[in-house]
């Protein structure tokens, strides 16, 4: 069923999943609501989800689509409402100042939109007053002199030749109990998971939320060499120990946009952004109901060529 659904929409530009679904164009991204603030009565949490400019091949670092793809999770929970922006950065900083979660998915390292200028100073203050801070995929990754400050913020980082980004199958067979896994079971997925991460020492105030065993092969750098055979951790919550008593989460997939359409993948996602809001998870989880389809539309245009269809993970 699934090649002969590949070979439908190969024919076309458009996605679409049944005969009688509109085409759409996936690479339409107009209909996507940015920096809409909620009614002027809403009192729950603002969430805050920045995507970062386009990157990689096509069906990698779908930034764009897969923040798209978060807003509608989370608007299936009550008492939170997403604010999507785009290309790195909001253009009204203002955000910034109500926001109970700033969650950012983008490029990192020398290039990560939050080190240039005077924004770690902007995000500082967002901390110190507790906004969560979740960050996804390669927005772990930032040079040492800026990864001080940001353990500070979630509690690890990845660090350019400590850590390490191989792609491989993680089996995570087990979870820890924590709000964040509410409704999570264990689950094998490939993408690019990161570990070998630079952690506050003595993994103070760190929870591991998603480990798993690596295969030695992919262990490149000296620190991750040194630990063969040990379990890694590729997604971690963490409380400050501060006054606001903020939180932070930081979630090493998210490279193959495919994965999106995995519930246990989508379901620790969002139980985080809730957590980080300092907002109930329910028992069973965050709702994350998810049509196929969605992976197919606010895609970012990637070269040229025809259009090559997004399925979900075998």
């Amino acid at each position: 069923m699934r090649r002969v659904l590949s070979a439908l929409l190969l024919v076309t530009p458009f996605a679409a999943l049944s005969a009688d679904e509109p085409k759409r164009d996936p690479y339409d991204q107009s209909k996507v609501e940015l920096e809409k603030e909620p009614p002027a009565d809403f009192k729950g949490k603002r969430v805050l989800l920045i995507a970062g400019r386009p990157s990689h091949a096509a069906g990698d670092h779908e930034f764009f689509a897969g923040t798209a793809i978060l807003v509608n999770l989370l608007k299936q929970s009550p008492n939170v409402f997403p604010i999507m922006a785009r290309d790195g950065w909001p253009k009204n900083e203002k955000l910034f100042d109500t926001a109970d979660v700033i969650l950012m998915y983008m490029d990192g390292r020398g290039g990560h939109p939050v080190v240039q200028g005077k924004r770690m100073e902007l995000i500082q203050k967002q901390i110190d007053r507790g906004a969560g801070w979740v960050n996804l995929h390669y927005a772990v990754d930032y040079l040492p002199q800026h990864g001080k400050t940001v353990l500070g913020w979630m509690g690890g980082y990845y660090e350019p030749n400590y850590s390490i980004n191989p792609h491989w199958d993680a089996n995570i067979r087990s979870l820890p109990k924590h709000a964040i896994t509410r409704g999570v079971k264990p689950f094998t997925l490939r993408d690019e998971w990161y570990y070998g991460m630079r952690f506050v020492d003595d993994m103070k105030n760190v929870t591991p939320i998603l480990q798993a065993l690596p295969p030695d092969n992919t262990r490149g750098t000296e620190y991750t060499k040194g630990r063969k055979g040990e379990i890694e951790t590729m997604a971690w919550a963490y409380e400050r120990d501060d006054k606001a008593k903020g939180r932070g989460f930081g979630f090493t997939g998210g490279h193959f946009h495919r994965n999106w359409a995995d519930e246990n993948f989508r379901r620790v996602v969002t139980n985080a952004i809730l957590w980080c809001a300092k907002e109930e998870v329910p028992e069973s989880g965050a709702p994350v109901k998810f049509d196929p389809a969605d992976l197919n539309v606010n895609l970012d245009r990637k070269g040229k060529g025809e259009f090559k269809p997004i399925l979900p993970p075998k």
